[in-house]
């Protein structure tokens, strides 16, 4: 299936149905008087959080959404039937924005959740509704009110609690293939992965969602190679894993400063998220090439870098003990700052 993170689509509520004008005329029954029923209410257009989706592709084919129009009322006081609400089915981690792909309406980030993104249009009132001591037999009714509509965007988010990140051909997909069962494209060719992959790793009874995307170089930010728009699948993770080529001809503490001056560019956050750094591929490297660059790495990102390699293991084991230790003291922090019950107007 074709990965598909981003998809504009036009939605539009449900008009509401017209009220009738009607009376009651029966043999033998005087002054029968208005019996217009109302118009029934057009349908809502919701966006639900479904299990089983992990891409927005269902968008890439169909782009127009309509809810069905109320019915409108009947005579003998026949309200008509509610038009057909449109349920539009999203993986977790969907956002829906505005037409200028910039504002905000919602950010779906649990399996089940429901937004009302517009309501139908009300009925109109049948003439039975105006009647009173004063008219009593009205000849006029409401139509029904108009549905919303809009062109909104639908952005795929993956929920993850580990991403990696680094320059093409750092052995991200390497990693991610060596630590779970995902199975991403490896090539030893720059941009070999298109598109984010996910993944489940376990090490020592805890599991956690590791993120893969594509690989930045430098002017990402300004639409250089892939671009950064697959950087906002690693913004809801508690831990990044920078993983640096130790193999390759550049200089590991420049590689370093343009993965991180992307990273800055960017925003949304992932500056400040917990990183852990290791020079990858170090199977290929000599002892002394080893601490030459890792001494190089060291005073670019100001930490000791994990010596790594997916392909012998090393240290393998090592870093995803040490993404889980990030992963559990992000949830701790994040437990402290819940407001305390008393804060809430909650007093014992």
């Amino acid at each position: 299936m074709k990965f598909l993170d981003q998809a504009k689509i036009y939605v539009r509520s449900g008009n509401g149905g017209a009220g009738c004008v009607s009376f009651r005329r029966e043999k033998y029954i005087e002054y029968g008087g208005p019996d217009g029923g109302d118009g029934g209410k057009g349908g809502d257009v919701i966006v639900e959080c479904v299990d089983g989706l992990n891409t927005l592709i269902d968008y890439r084919y169909k782009q127009h959404f309509k809810a069905g129009t109320g019915i409108h009322g009947m005579g003998r006081n026949r309200t008509g039937a509610h038009g057909d609400d449109v349920v539009l089915k999203v993986p977790v981690g969907t956002q829906i924005l505005e037409e200028d792909n910039e504002t905000l309406i919602a950010d779906l980030t649990e399996l089940g959740q429901r937004v009302l993104l517009m309501k139908g249009g009300n009925g109109g009132f049948g003439n039975a509704h105006f009647k009173s001591s004063v008219n009593q037999a009205p000849r006029r009714a409401n139509p029904g009110l108009e549905g919303e509509e809009k062109w909104i965007w639908l952005r795929l988010k993956l929920i993850a609690d580990a991403g990696l990140v680094g320059l093409p051909n750092a052995g991200k997909s390497t990693f991610l293939a060596t630590v779970s069962a995902a199975k991403p494209k490896i090539a030893d060719y720059p941009f070999t992965t298109l598109h984010p992959n996910l993944g489940i790793v376990q090490i020592d009874g805890h599991s956690f969602a590791m993120a893969d995307i594509p690989g930045l170089i430098e002017g990402a930010h300004e639409g250089t190679g892939l671009g950064d728009r697959f950087l906002g699948h690693v913004e809801r993770t508690r831990v990044l894993l920078h993983l640096v080529d130790g193999s390759g001809e550049e200089d590991p503490g420049e590689a370093y400063r343009v993965v991180r001056g992307e990273l800055e560019a960017y925003g949304a956050g992932l500056m400040d998220k917990p990183e852990i750094v290791a020079l990858s591929k170090c199977d290929a490297l000599t002892d002394d090439l080893i601490a030459e660059r890792s001494a190089s790495l060291e005073v670019a990102c100001g930490q000791k870098p994990l010596v790594l390699s997916s392909a012998s293991g090393q240290n393998v084991d090592r870093a995803l003990r040490m993404i889980v230790r990030a992963i559990d003291k992000d949830k701790e922090d994040a437990a402290n700052q819940v407001p305390a019950p008393e804060q809430e107007g909650w007093h014992p």
